[in-house]
């Protein structure tokens, strides 16, 4: 398995290339993943296959920039596609999200030794996702490599990939990949990870957004630092919890996060009486 970094974009034409690209919108928030495969024939021309999918509902972009690799393995696997992968001996996946390319590494070697945990002590995101990927690699036993291509400007198929992927996102028949509870903010700041360093202290929160990672078995949590005398107060930050604390959004706490640095960690939660927000479609 290999990671390759590369500003000039080039078909090998002993491979089948496989560009992918995920976008996101909000309002509401949906997103789709554009997937095209190129070979070289035997005259010396490319041969291209394009699939048009339905979008999803509720997704970010790197949740469709992993599907746009999941699905484009996946689908190839089955026999859905045009080209036959026994007719070649290696494979390249091409995208233009760092996001993939700079982990997938880490998703092979890395976070299956950690317990898919990252070294702030903090789930990885998007592990389902991640793992699925990783299987699919493994499956297409071909030499197998992911390559960053710069973004659509300099590349014809990635333009191309770029295109589907809006078009995807316009029709997001999925259900969402991982279910977000969604509350709208008091403050007028946006998330700004660890700028909340309230480790060992007791603080009274508001929980803007809730989700679940299934494989680590633990919540994450955005949130607002509601207590006024506090020099955090108005920031917006991640935390994180084990199953022995449930937080809900758009309902505000007393928290006491645990020592250390790294991540903020939930060890216990008391809930402030008020009324809650009803759910909304927002996104920072």
């Amino acid at each position: 398995m290999e990671t390759r970094l590369t500003a000039v974009d080039t078909v090998d034409e002993n491979a089948i290339n496989i560009y992918c690209d995920g976008s996101s919108y909000a309002g509401p928030r949906r997103g789709g993943i554009g997937i095209l495969y190129v070979t070289v024939g035997s005259d010396g021309r490319e041969v291209r296959e394009a699939l048009e999918l339905p979008g999803y509902e509720g997704a970010t972009n790197n949740e469709m920039e992993l599907q746009a690799c999941i699905r484009a393995l996946d689908e190839l696997l089955r026999g859905h596609t045009m080209v036959h992968l026994e007719e070649f001996e290696k494979v390249i996946l091409k995208t233009d999200s760092m996001y993939v390319a700079e982990n997938f590494r880490n998703a092979i070697y890395v976070w299956p030794t950690t317990g898919w945990m990252t070294k702030a002590g903090t789930p990885v995101i998007n592990a389902k996702l991640w793992k699925q990927l990783v299987d699919k690699s493994f499956k297409i036993g071909r030499r197998f490599r992911i390559e960053w291509v710069k973004g659509h400007k300099a590349s014809e198929h990635n333009k191309a990939v770029d295109k589907l992927a809006k078009r995807s996102a316009k029709n997001p028949l999925n259900r969402p990949l991982n279910v977000s509870d969604v509350r709208r903010k008091l403050t007028s700041k946006s998330v700004e990870p660890g700028s909340v360093r309230a480790h060992g202290r007791r603080l009274k929160i508001r929980v803007i957004s809730c989700d679940y990672q299934h494989v680590q078995r633990m919540s994450r949590y955005r949130f607002e630092v509601l207590a006024k005398s506090s020099a955090w107060c108005g920031l917006v930050d991640w935390a994180y919890s084990t199953d022995s604390v449930t937080l809900r959004a758009g309902h505000t706490y007393f928290v006491k996060f645990g020592g250390g640095g790294g991540g903020l960690i939930i060890q216990s939660a008391s809930e402030v009486k008020s009324a809650p927000t009803p759910p909304v479609e927002v996104d920072d």
